[in-house]
């Protein structure tokens, strides 16, 4: 399965916050979609970094409750590894476990075009392994 089905799947509606948003007002985000991870991008489209639950509780736990007026900017990572529609879920799913990622933007032609959830990629082997289970009891009942 492509990461692409699982776009079409779930949609690819990306929730953002600017890198100058205040951690506060991302939490408020994070609570009011039920979301455990958002991009961090000036204009929607391009990738500045990814900033997450455990970005938060850990930089909290460091620096102390101040960071909560601070910038989105001073907490976020930086660093983001991000995977295209056409790849692989198997491939995806291994990148999750072995690097310890939670959620992964979707790019395409440099664009932000989706973020996949570890949740995401459990659903859809689940899916799979659905459809196995059902292709092989039609076979053995026939």
């Amino acid at each position: 399965m492509l990461i692409g089905t699982i776009l079409r799947a779930k949609g690819a509606d990306v929730t953002t916050v600017a890198p100058g948003a205040t951690v506060r007002e991302l939490l408020a985000k994070l609570a009011e979609r039920n979301i455990g991870a958002v991009v961090v991008s000036s204009d929607g489209v391009t990738i500045q970094g990814i900033v997450s639950e455990r970005d938060v509780v850990r930089r909290l736990h460091d620096r102390g409750p101040a960071i909560l007026d601070g910038p989105v900017s001073a907490i976020m990572t930086t660093e983001v590894h991000t995977v295209t529609p056409a790849e692989n879920v198997d491939s995806l799913r291994r990148t999750m476990t072995t690097q310890r990622f939670r959620h992964l933007p979707v790019v395409e032609d440099g664009r932000l075009v989706g973020i996949v959830s570890i949740g995401d990629v459990v659903k859809s082997a689940i899916e799979e392994l659905e459809t196995e289970k059902a292709s092989l009891v039609d076979y053995l009942h026939r």
